[in-house]
């Protein structure tokens, strides 16, 4: 059996653990600058607020609603999710951490399954103070729809799925995009053959969901009918896309400053790419102007370059990116958003050099990005920069809660 534990609305069950006023009120929280909506609990989810709506567009639900509003801030987050997935990792024989706030758990020669859930929920609950949901099943597949009940339909935000039980009426109400791996895309091609729900795609031949959605759609619809496909993942896999992107505080037309925002997105991806000890091919580039602002012209670019020898070099990746940047950007315009994409990635001991590449010049660069990444990792992010990153710019964050477990200054003081 395999279960899928999901911390609920985590962003706001962090800010909540640390303010008990929270307690069901409704509390948002922003991404990167203060742009859109991120994380909602019940009760905001209840006022009719969406996830990425821009704050400025709901301040009247916020200002009548007495909604709680919290900036970004992933110090505590992160912290609170390694807490979590450290009792997790010692209640069960392995686990999968699939995001920040979720991890798929081997129950593999567990007698008591069912007693074990309630016991991890409660463990979880008591150390932390994150409330959790546990669904319980024969594959990843069915853990994940079984969580879905268990959020949706469940008291105690716990659901097990027996073996001996036949589930087709619950999934004749579960809507076909809450399956897990079906998008937009795939959901609105299913709907246009009719296929609304998950019992209907459990009742389509495995020959038409090959021929319609490839292997990975085969493997969904064997795992519904509980045939494991997808075992648990024990090392993380590495990304096969890597991008950063960020919204601007204001817009903005300066040449400079875009370049500037352009060199830390692509710097930034540099580093993930020597984290996991990759290099990427495929750079790309995208710039876009608010498409909410009224009476201002709509401009969105996109340019890409391929390079014939994969790289992680930040100064290599930093200069393409702005000779990308300077091919898509309009005078005249101003930008809201901008960003980096990095793809075709490999592991960087397969990189083959051309006979153009000085082999020595390439392991002085590495290590001198081992040493600077060394420093940032242990001293804090941006303490070396490259020149084209500029000043660092201080994100808007007016509604930061304190990092009240990785700052000393932010100790809670209890008198």
């Amino acid at each position: 059996m395999i279960a899928l534990a999901d911390c609920n609305n985590f962003y706001a069950s962090c800010e909540r653990v640390f303010n008990p006023k929270l307690k069901n009120k409704p509390v948002i929280v922003l991404s990167n600058n203060d742009g859109c909506v991120i994380a909602r609990s019940n009760e905001a989810k209840t006022l009719g607020i969406k996830m990425g709506e821009p704050v400025f567009k709901i301040k009247n639900i916020i200002n009548q609603n007495k909604v709680y509003v919290f900036s970004t801030n992933f110090a505590l987050y992160g912290d609170m999710s390694s807490r979590v997935m450290s009792l997790l990792n010692d209640m069960v024989p392995s686990l999968e951490i699939y995001s920040i706030d979720e991890a798929f758990l081997d129950f593999d020669g567990i007698r008591d399954c069912d007693q074990l859930v309630y016991d991890i929920k409660a463990k979880v609950q008591k150390s932390t103070g994150i409330p959790i949901s546990i669904g319980v099943a024969k594959t990843k597949t069915l853990a994940k729809i079984a969580n879905y009940i268990a959020k949706k339909n469940s008291k105690n935000n716990i659901f097990i799925m027996n073996e001996t039980s036949n589930f087709s009426e619950l999934f004749k109400r579960i809507p076909i995009s809450k399956l897990w791996g079906i998008g937009n895309s795939y959901s609105f091609i299913l709907n246009n053959y009719g296929i609304k729900t998950i019992y209907d795609f459990m009742c389509l031949s495995e020959s038409w969901v090959q021929k319609t959605m490839n292997i990975v759609g085969l493997k969904m619809l064997r795992e519904l009918k509980g045939d494991p496909c997808f075992p648990i993942d024990l090392s993380p896999s590495t990304k096969k896309n890597i991008s950063t992107s960020r919204t601007f505080k204001n817009d903005i037309s300066d040449m400079r400053l875009i370049k500037q925002a352009i060199s830390n997105h692509a710097v930034r991806c540099a580093e993930k790419l020597r984290k996991q000890k990759s290099s990427g091919r495929y750079i790309g580039v995208f710039l876009k102007t608010n498409p909410f602002k009224k009476r201002s012209r709509y401009h969105s670019a996109y340019n890409f370059s391929i390079l014939s020898t994969a790289t992680n070099d930040s100064i290599d990746i930093v200069d393409i990116a702005n000779k990308l940047l300077e091919s898509i950007y309009k005078k005249g315009y101003e930008y809201k958003k901008s960003g980096v994409v990095i793809s075709d990635i490999v592991p960087e001991n397969q990189v083959q050099l051309s006979l153009f590449n000085n082999p020595k010049n390439h392991i002085i660069r590495k290590k001198l990005f081992d040493k600077i990444d060394f420093i940032n990792r242990t001293m804090g992010r941006n303490k070396v920069r490259i020149l084209a990153q500029g000043i660092p710019e201080k994100l808007k964050q007016e509604n930061l809660s304190p990092c009240y477990t990785t700052r000393w200054e932010d100790l809670l003081r209890v008198s």
